[in-house]
């Protein structure tokens, strides 16, 4: 129902227990040097609004998103710390993991360098969360959709609320800001 104990266990390893290595390993070295630094996560928008069809990502990066939460608060606390941690959360950018076969990029993904840009901006602006459109999504839909999803929560909707029949005009209705 689920997917394969070993596809769980290979995509948390790479998008989450990866995250934490890295971190456990290179940030106390980073500290100790004294010097300004970043520490930029990749998350997911998946990790946040937890779309059905792929339980196993979205666990993953939902976990990327409370380590490195976790970790900027860890961070800012740390005497003499220069370092910042970010959450990088992209929309549909065309790479070789996204291309699932096309050779041309599709109209609605961004390239990576446009993410770049558009991450480099935002850090620049002092963001932790840096949650990029894409040429499909603006950003207020995002929020909106991730809005939603804590909704479920406040409100006390069913989980996934936003695919559930009973809710679909009322998301409708949220999305158009009535």
């Amino acid at each position: 129902m689920f997917g394969e104990p070993d596809t769980w266990q290979r995509i948390i390893d790479v998008n989450m227990w990866g995250i934490i290595n890295g971190a456990r390993i290179f940030a106390p070295s980073m500290i100790a040097r004294g010097k300004a630094g970043l520490i930029i996560n990749t998350g997911s928008k998946q990790g946040i609004t937890t779309p059905p069809g792929d339980p196993a990502y979205n666990v993953s990066k939902a976990g990327v998103k409370a380590f490195t939460e976790a970790l900027q608060h860890e961070l800012r606390n740390t005497r003499d710390c220069r370092i910042t941690a970010h959450l990088l959360i992209p929309g549909f950018v065309f790479t070789g993991l996204t291309a699932r076969g096309r050779t041309e990029k599709p109209a609605g993904a961004w390239t990576p360098e446009q993410t770049v840009d558009f991450m480099m901006a935002r850090l620049e602006a002092g963001d932790f969360y840096i949650l990029c459109p894409d040429n499909d999504v603006p950003r207020e839909l995002d929020e909106k959709r991730m809005l939603w999803a804590a909704g479920d929560i406040v409100e006390n909707r069913p989980p996934l609320s936003r695919w559930h029949p009973d809710y679909a005009d009322a998301f409708a209705q949220f999305v158009k800001g009535n």
